[in-house]
């Protein structure tokens, strides 16, 4: 499981593919980095003797970054029954197109980067994707990333899961029945279309436009954590949502809605005096927007900040 990479103990090249996973597990880039953090504090705190008996570090390295990420989920709901309002996933920009708009880095800097870069953006961190996950149980949620993500073998899930082999394929098929195949395949193309539109709608407070654009059962979720202001429930129902939004750009001066890629497709950030104050994420599916998930809490905007 995973592929021992450099240094002299063959765990350092280990460490992108074990945020990937715990982000995908946890939907938190700062969870997944504790986790990641406590995989290594626990493999470096055994003796050197003990570490240079296990043959594969990285397989030991994933199992244990597994079962933190099990653990913290199965406590997730107590926190989340305390969280105000709704709990969404920490949105994750493209970090080449935002720290540096022009594709050049100054200075020709490649320094270490931050646990955001490091995570593969693909349709499984689509944040549509993983809302889906947060539906299944913990131990659905490790089988399903670990085997149809990540192309893990149920034997070694079954180590990861203290379970067979089998119960753990049947775990993957649970969870799987969870995720549906939705409408109409979108390109990426046609999905900046639809957020572009969206974005022009709002700004120019064309609510005939923005009904248009949504899907008429379409939903908004917001989370801001009880730190920035927002609704507490979802908005159901395009006219509603399109009627929130105009109220929202009267509300707002000041705002500025920018195009950018929001967990690997194309989404709208909402900043003012470059300050990132709302990122939004959109599911789209025969060309209307049917999902809309907005964060506000400002901890989980933090990969956000452009660089200094």
């Amino acid at each position: 499981m995973g592929t021992v990479g450099g240094g002299t103990d063959g765990t350092a090249g280990e460490r992108r593919q074990l945020i990937n996973v715990a982000y995908r597990l946890l939907g938190s880039v700062t969870e997944a980095e504790d986790a990641v953090q406590d995989a290594y504090a626990r493999w470096y705190g055994m003796p050197r003797s003990r570490r240079e008996e296990i043959r594969s570090p990285g397989a030991w390295l994933t199992t244990v970054t597994c079962r933190i990420c099990l653990d913290l989920l199965g406590s997730a709901r107590a926190r989340r029954e305390r969280y105000v309002g709704a709990w969404l996933p920490e949105p994750l920009p493209d970090r080449a197109e935002w720290a540096h708009p022009g594709g050049a880095h100054p200075g020709g800097n490649t320094g270490p980067a931050d646990p955001a870069d490091q995570i593969v953006l693909d349709e499984s961190v689509a944040m549509a994707f993983l809302v889906v996950l947060e539906s299944m149980t913990p131990a659905e949620r490790v089988a399903f990333v670990l085997h149809d993500v990540f192309r893990y073998p149920f034997a070694e899930i079954a180590d990861v899961l203290g379970r067979t082999p089998a119960a753990c394929k049947q775990l993957a098929a649970s969870a799987r029945r969870r995720v549906s195949p939705g409408g109409a395949p979108v390109t990426v193309t046609g999905r900046a279309d639809v957020v572009r539109h969206v974005k022009e709608a709002w700004e120019t407070k064309d609510i005939a436009a923005l009904v248009g654009l949504l899907d008429p059962a379409a939903v908004m979720t917001a989370d801001g954590g009880g730190m920035a202001g927002t609704v507490l429930r979802p908005v159901e129902g395009g006219a509603r949502i399109a009627e929130y939004m105009i109220a929202i750009a009267d509300r707002a001066p000041g705002l500025e809605l920018l195009e950018r890629t929001v967990n690997g497709v194309p989404g709208l950030v909402a900043q003012r005096a470059g300050v990132v104050m709302t990122v939004a994420a959109f599911d789209i599916s025969d060309g209307r927007v049917t999902r809309i998930w907005v964060i506000r809490n400002p901890e989980k905007l933090r990969p956000w900040a452009p660089e200094d």
